[in-house]
């Protein structure tokens, strides 16, 4: 794939996956596809197969409450693609977690994918968060 190839098709997993169009996200995926988490965050893990990528996603969206997605810059080159992410919270208070989400392609598809946190205090924070405010409701 070159560049510009891989920057489009990481554009169009965002899009898919914000959309919930699951099937469409996996077909993008390799088989041996896997997501990781670093330890020491509140979603550490493997995520692994085809159905990774949603089991990821919606476990992140359940244990916090993201409400923008920030793509600011996504660059590539040989098998890799690097997207800068700025995820904002619902309660303004939270600062905004920056990520960068390393991609690594192979036959045309996605195999993995590997978030990197400047800090990840704010995404402990807004997990604590919504704990704080589901044991209210």
């Amino acid at each position: 794939m070159t560049p510009d190839q891989m920057i489009a098709f990481v554009e169009e997993l965002y899009a898919l996956t914000g959309a919930g169009e699951w099937e469409a996200a996996a077909a993008r995926l390799t088989d041996d596809f896997v997501a990781i988490e670093a330890d020491g965050l509140p979603m550490a893990g493997r995520y692994e197969g085809r159905n990774g990528l949603k089991e990821l996603f919606l476990k992140v969206m359940d244990m916090m409450d993201v409400v923008a997605m920030e793509r600011v810059e996504t660059t590539a080159g040989r098998d890799h693609a690097v997207t800068i992410l700025s995820l904002r919270f619902a309660d303004p208070a939270l600062a905004p977690a920056e990520i960068c989400e390393v991609f690594r392609f192979r036959d045309g598809k996605c195999c993995e994918i590997k978030p990197f946190y400047f800090d990840p205090a704010p995404v402990i924070a807004a997990v604590a968060a919504k704990r704080a405010e589901r044991s209210i409701a």
